[in-house]
């Protein structure tokens, strides 16, 4: 009996671990795919003038293939979105780690979250159609589609992240750092701003790395504002030039490309580059955070020179942008705002925290307006538009008449589809890094493969599948191959709060089932995993939310713009409420109360799913209080 006993502890280890290896070796296996498809370009233009030629125009008389304008529009929409973002970010954070009462902070941390749970096509058609309009008419300028554009709205969908995680890192730093500073004179602001947030600088450092992940990934957001034109800004500060990035470019040319060319090459190219931009930053943040966690600088800068460079950065990039805007009265506020901080010295200790904690109120009022202004705009022009006609019956004139009951449907096999394939994998793949691996290389590496692919860039899965599943396995665009593809792109986020669920159960529960004589296995199953439901409830909650707003990885692999039909055929393509809102708000006019009816329709579902996962996550909370 032990003999078999234990044969079959070896045998669900190995199953585990198959799992564990699945997560890993896919980000390989995507990466090594995408840039064997690429190969022919490279050939054709060289690495370094694919990479460094300015002139992307493959469909003209001589076709060009150099991103080096795609890369820089890239860089500069990102770094627009992390000026924008991350001081409004971290400002919020501190709020509702040391200022905000409980009571708010219960408020106030949900509804920020909700900003992620906005499907990015929304914020695109937001911006398509509010933000656009409003930078045109107040800047008076032809067209408000724009590297500007692109950032505000980039920079406004990285905020949760950086406000969450960065949150909860300064909520993490122990009580004992805060009294110890008041308990020597300090006032609360100089413990904050002195003690609290450097003793954050790990968790803070990496929301902020993954905030530029989340801004360098996007696609449909930045197709939809950005302009779309393949040009280098004239001058490079141009904030009002039309741009176009890396994600853009693969989603508005490779539905169109006919396979086998050489421009059909060149996205494939494009789509390896941008892979390796995204593990790059991923693999930093890494590098970032386990020296900050060990204690060692990042630089040796002195902190004086420290504080001055940075500062001196922000106020120049926003005196550029601001002076290119035309907003004066602003740049002088700015100048007055940087004398101020520069002679806080010389101004009472009072007076300096009352002019931060305004500015941190004011910050925060200002992230939840931007909440307040999304919904109220989608949801006063959109609810009109739902009906029962709406709800259960199929689109016809082209979208502008009848509803979306195929794109519901459809939505939801997708969803479901995905959750079938990804969960499996990820609770086992955690239940193996979590109850059975050891620190070692194996383990090491498998973190890192579930990292770089929690950081690859959705339509980089898109780019895959079609070519992978599409067209190589000839499935065409079917549903089982949008299945697939958002698998892989929630199978991260499921491995991660398993894994976070299994931590949370004490050890002693597992050393008593084990003293009872019951295997290792009994005792994950019977013990380690009810114990652990409510945390991988959360998880699958939130990868269900995330999947049925993505536009990008079904755009190419499962979806049509119409379809009258339902089907369960898995090789038949189906409709989506992501890509139909997207098709109806750029390519068919005199459609706005669709436009917002299916905004509406996505929105509940959406956010419906993330109250779910909010509530179960209060209610586990007051459990473990």
């Amino acid at each position: 009996m032990n003999s078999i006993s234990g044969w079959k502890e070896t045998g669900i280890k190995s199953v585990w671990l198959i799992t564990a290896l699945i997560s890993a070796l896919s980000v390989v296996f995507i990466l090594g795919y995408l840039i064997i498809t690429s190969l022919p370009i490279f050939f054709e233009t060289g690495i370094f003038g694919f990479l460094f030629n300015t002139d992307w125009n493959p469909t003209g008389s001589t076709p060009s293939y150099g991103i080096a304008a795609l890369l820089v529009d890239t860089l500069l929409v990102t770094l627009g979105a992390m000026i924008f973002a991350v001081p409004l970010g971290l400002i919020c954070a501190v709020f509702l780690a040391y200022l905000a009462p409980r009571k708010i902070r219960d408020m106030v941390k949900p509804a920020i979250e909700l900003l992620a749970g906005i499907p990015s096509v929304v914020y695109g058609f937001f911006g398509m159609i509010v933000l656009c309009s409003l930078l045109q008419n107040v800047l008076d300028i032809p067209s408000g589609f724009s590297w500007l554009a692109a950032s505000l709205l980039l920079g406004i969908m990285a905020l949760p992240t950086i406000v969450s995680i960065s949150e909860d890192a300064l909520f993490a730093v122990p009580a004992d750092y805060k009294e110890a500073s008041l308990g020597l004179g300090a006032t609360k602001w100089q413990t904050i701003s002195r003690v609290l947030v450097p003793a954050a600088a790990s968790g803070i450092s990496a929301a902020v790395i993954l905030g530029m992940g989340r801004a360098i990934g996007e696609t449909m957001a930045v197709m939809m504002v950005a302009g779309n034109a393949a040009v280098i800004p004239s001058p490079l500060w141009d904030v009002l030039s039309p741009v176009r990035t890396l994600t853009a470019t693969l989603g508005i040319e490779l539905a169109e490309v006919a396979s086998g060319t050489m421009h059909y090459y060149a996205l494939f190219g494009v789509a390896a580059v941008l892979l390796a931009i995204t593990l790059v930053i991923n693999l930093i943040s890494t590098r970032i955070t386990s020296k900050i966690q060990s204690g060692r600088p990042i630089f040796s800068v002195p902190a004086p020179v420290k504080k001055i460079l940075i500062l001196s950065m922000v106020l120049l990039a926003a005196g550029v942008i601001l002076y290119e805007l035309g907003l004066i009265p602003l740049l002088i506020m700015t100048g007055v705002t940087a004398a101020f901080f520069l002679l806080k010295g010389k101004i009472s200790h009072k007076t300096t925290e009352h002019a931060a904690f305004g500015i941190i109120y004011g910050g925060t009022a200002l992230v939840i307006g931007i909440l307040v202004i999304i919904l109220g705009n989608i949801f006063i022009n959109g609810v009109p538009a739902i009906s029962w006609e709406f709800l259960t019956t199929a689109p016809r004139d082209l979208g502008r008449e009848g509803g979306i009951l195929p794109a519901i449907i459809g939505t939801l096999q997708l969803v479901g589809g995905a959750i079938l394939l990804a969960l499996p994998v990820g609770i086992g793949a955690a239940i193996y890094l979590r109850e059975y691996s050891r620190d070692n290389p194996l383990t090491r590496l498998l973190r890192i493969g579930n990292d770089l692919l929690s950081g690859t860039p959705s339509i980089v899965f898109g780019v895959f599948g079609f070519a992978f599943l599409v067209i190589f396995l000839g499935w065409g665009v079917c549903l089982l191959a949008g299945m697939i593809c958002l698998a892989l792109m929630i199978l991260p986020t499921i491995i991660k709060t398993t894994e976070e669920a299994l931590k949370s159960v004490p050890n002693s529960l597992r050393e008593a089932s084990l003293g009872l004589g019951a295997t290792k296995w009994q005792t994950i199953k019977n013990i380690v995993l009810p114990a652990a439901a409510p945390g991988i409830l959360t998880g699958t909650i939130l990868s269900i939310g995330r999947a049925a707003g993505e536009t990008a990885p079904i755009m190419f692999t499962a979806v049509v713009f119409s379809k009258r039909f339902i089907s369960m055929d898995l090789f038949e393509p189906v409709m989506s409420l992501p890509f139909h809102l997207y098709v109806l708000s750029t390519s068919v006019p005199d459609s706005e109360t669709q436009q917002y009816g299916t905004a509406v329709v996505l929105i509940c579902i959406v956010m419906a799913i993330y109250l779910v996962a909010i509530v179960i996550r209060k209610r586990f909370q007051r459990k473990l209080i």
